[in-house]
């Protein structure tokens, strides 16, 4: 009787033990108040979606958000280019400047034919050439006449001439030109030019 007594305590000592370390345990597991321990956690849970751990400070959705400066103003940039011209075409030059000065002459016989219309339709040629006729005249001879002498034929014919005349010298001179540039920059390198595009 005496040894069963004996072994009861020593299973009641054993089962008092097991108390304590369960009791220990459990202490310890209450400590853990913000969320299960990671053996306690479901499977699904971490098998479908990340576990994202608590945090100390909420973040704020709206200061996520860049907002664009509306006082700002954007200037658009403009692409510049430097270049030089280095030579110049003589044959190129002369038949353009031909051209150009066919134009004018043109355009000066075109505008002295308007011009002349214009001053005798207002009557001017036969005031002056009166005052001019009244001037020079005598007994014997009426005169300048400023009419005859001034009339259209001969004013087209007189501007054409002139207009031959500046064709043939505007093509010389600009071809000429176009030799001493070449020469010219030769020495120097020539004109510089900065073009800038448009936007």
């Amino acid at each position: 009787m005496s040894g069963a007594r004996g072994a009861g305590s020593a299973a009641t000592g054993t089962d008092g033990a097991r108390g304590s370390a369960a009791d220990s345990q459990a202490g310890t597991g209450t400590a853990y108040d913000d969320g299960p321990l990671p053996a306690e956690r479901p499977a699904g849970r971490e098998s479908g979606q990340p576990f994202h751990p608590p945090q100390a400070y909420a973040a704020d959705d709206g200061s996520a958000v860049r907002r664009p400066r509306t006082g700002a103003k954007t200037t658009p940039r403009t692409r510049k280019a430097r270049l030089r011209v280095a030579k110049a075409d003589p044959w190129s030059v002369m038949k353009v400047s031909f051209l150009l000065s066919i134009a004018l002459g043109v355009c000066t016989v075109v505008a002295a034919a308007v011009l002349w219309m214009v001053m005798d339709a207002m009557g001017v040629f036969s005031t002056v050439g009166g005052t001019i006729s009244e001037a020079t005249g005598s007994t014997e001879s009426t005169g300048f006449d400023l009419q005859a002498f001034l009339s259209l034929p001969r004013v087209l014919i007189f501007t054409s001439v002139i207009a031959v005349i500046d064709v043939v010298l505007a093509t010389a001179l600009a071809t000429l030109g176009a030799f001493i540039y070449n020469l010219s920059a030769g020495f120097v390198g020539g004109v510089e030019l900065t073009l800038a595009e448009d936007e």
